[in-house]
């Protein structure tokens, strides 16, 4: 193995580790020492590649846009052409990405509750996915039967309100517990944007 391979092997290696250790416990209560120890990883090694946890996290932060961007717009591609089925289609795109990759999953929570003074870099490392979504959403709006009230830039800002939340909707839509397995997950998910893209009152006939 060359010391180029040794190098990213340990790199591969510390970065797996923050992202459990941020994904399980949160940015408050994690530390390089609590990384090192808790993986096996040699403090020389760690304090070799990274100088400090802010550090750590933003790359954690970084690396998952990239990974979540790349995989939406693969699944994209393959949207159905009706406008509600294309909607639906578009939150369980990243529901599969956090449901196949758990640590992503953990992670995700995790970025819902930055440190503020992380803040801006986060919301800088999040403007490329940011701006796939508003494209996403914004072809979609000249399809959709918007009531008259609403202005499209109303409707993009809440169903990205709603994207970005909605895992945590689906656990706490199933009395704080996961889906038990991926079937159970698309009903869910299926209950819930029926709920948010058609309301729950039902409207009085026209006189």
């Amino acid at each position: 193995m060359t010391q180029k391979e040794r190098q990213e092997r340990s790199r591969k290696e510390i970065y797996q580790a923050a992202l459990e250790e941020f994904g399980t416990y949160g940015y408050d209560k994690v530390n390089m020492e609590r990384i090192c120890g808790n993986h096996g990883i040699s403090k020389g090694m760690m304090y070799h590649y990274y100088s400090n946890k802010d550090e750590l996290f933003l790359l954690c932060v970084e690396r998952t846009f990239q990974e979540l961007r790349a995989h939406v717009e693969r699944d994209m591609a393959h949207l159905s052409g009706d406008t509600a089925a294309a909607v639906k289609d578009f939150f369980m795109i990243r529901e599969c990405f956090s449901s196949f990759i758990p640590s992503k999953a953990r992670f995700e929570s995790a970025m819902l509750r930055p440190p503020k003074h992380l803040a801006a870099q986060i919301q800088a490392l999040r403007a490329p996915m940011r701006r796939l979504n508003q494209e996403f959403i914004e072809g979609l709006l000249d399809k959709m039967p918007l009531r008259p009230d609403l202005k499209p830039e109303m409707v993009t800002r809440y169903l990205e309100t709603i994207e970005s939340l909605f895992q945590n909707m689906i656990v706490s839509y199933q009395g704080g517990h996961p889906a038990q397995d991926f079937h159970a997950m698309l009903e869910t998910a299926g209950e819930l944007l029926n709920m948010v893209l058609f309301g729950i009152l039902r409207h009085a006939d026209p006189a």
